[in-house]
C-alpha cells in the first residue's frame, strides 16, 4: 500500500495525528498488508518530517508491546502512543510466560546479549532465551522459533516461509514521488483510488483477472488535499500512464471529500472480498 507523507496534515494537533496514524495501522493489520510506502506528494517541499512521523508511529505499532521499550527511546513524536489500539495479530502474543510456550511456536524478540556459543533472545517471557550458534549483534530485532521447553528452553532463527499466518507488516519511506518510485519498482499490479477513476463495480472483472496473477500488487491513495492525479502531474506525469487500474471505491459518495483513512477501509474492505 502507499500512502502520501501528507496524510495527516489536515490535523494540527500530534494527538489527533496519532490518533489517524492507528487507524491507518489497524487497517493495515485487518488486512493483511505486507509492506506500507510513504511518498512524498509535495516534491516541491521537504516532507521528511511528515513521513518520519508516519513511519515512526507505524512501526511502533507493529512492534510487539514487549520489545518496543528496547527498540524506541523516548521521542516527541511518540507522546500520544497511549491511545493508539493494539493490533491483535498473531505476533502480537499475550502469554509472557515460560512455561506457557509451546515447541514450533514463532515469536518477536530482540537480541538482548551474546555469549561464546550464541546469543540471549527477548521474546516476553521471563528472561531472555538462548539461541546457540546465531551470531546477531545486540538489540537487532528478529524471529525465532520456540524448538526446546521446559529446563533447556532455547530458540533458533525462523524460516520466513514456515510462518503460515499474518506476520505484520514493513514500513518505508519513498525518497522519491509516485511517479518515480513506480518506475524504478515495477509491480505486477497498481491500483489508484480516485474519486475520478471508474465506479469501482465496473472494474472489478479486471481486478480479478489481473490480481489472480499478479505477485506484487500496490494499491495507492491519494492526500487530504489532493488527489493522485494533481500528485503525479507535479512530476509532468499522468495517472492512467502509471498504473493499471483507476477506481472509485465510494463512488456516490454524499460528502464533499473522503479523508484518507476512510478510503482505506472501503477500498481494502472491497479487495478483501474480492480476493479472498
Amino acid at each position: 500500500m502507499a500512502v502520501p507523507a501528507s496524510l495527516v496534515s489536515d490535523v494540527p494537533h500530534l494527538r489527533e495525528k496519532t490518533s489517524k496514524i492507528g487507524l491507518t495501522g489497524r487497517a493495515l493489520a485487518i488486512f493483511r498488508v505486507d509492506e506500507v510506502v510513504i511518498f512524498p506528494d509535495h516534491i516541491t517541499r521537504d516532507q521528511r518530517r511528515e513521513a518520519e512521523l508516519i513511519a515512526t508511529i507505524l512501526s511502533y505499532m507493529e512492534t510487539p508491546q514487549y520489545l518496543r521499550r528496547r527498540l524506541f527511546k523516548i521521542r516527541p513524536e511518540l507522546r500520544y502512543v497511549g491511545i493508539l489500539p493494539p493490533l491483535r495479530t498473531p505476533h502480537h502474543p499475550l502469554r509472557n510466560r515460560k512455561k506457557d510456550l509451546k515447541i514450533g511456536e514463532f515469536r518477536e524478540g530482540v537480541v538482548a546479549a551474546t555469549y561464546q556459543s550464541g546469543i540471549r533472545v527477548d521474546i516476553g517471557v521471563e528472561h531472555p532465551i538462548p539461541a546457540p550458534n546465531a551470531r546477531i549483534p545486540v538489540d537487532t530485532r528478529i524471529t525465532v522459533k520456540v524448538v526446546e521447553v521446559g529446563e533447556n528452553l532455547r530458540v533458533e532463527l525462523a524460516n520466513p516461509d514456515e510462518i503460515e499466518v499474518y506476520w505484520g507488516y514493513k514500513v518505508t519511506v519513498s525518497k522519491v514521488p509516485f511517479g518515480k518510485m513506480l518506475k524504478e519498482k515495477p509491480f505486477d499490479l497498481v491500483i489508484a483510488t480516485s474519486r475520478r477513476g471508474e465506479p469501482f463495480m465496473k472494474v472489478v472483472d479486471n481486478i480479478i483477472g489481473k490480481w489472480r496473477r499478479a505477485e506484487e500488487v500496490l494499491v495507492a491513495f491519494g492526500s487530504p488535499t489532493q488527489g493522485l492525479q494533481e500528485i503525479v502531474s507535479q512530476e509532468g506525469l499522468e495517472l492512467k500512464e502509471l498504473v493499471d487500474i483507476v477506481a472509485n471505491t465510494i463512488p456516490n459518495q454524499a460528502t464533499e471529500t473522503v479523508r484518507t483513512e476512510e478510503a482505506l477501509y472501503a477500498t481494502l474492505t472491497a479487495l478483501n472480498l474480492l480476493t479472498t
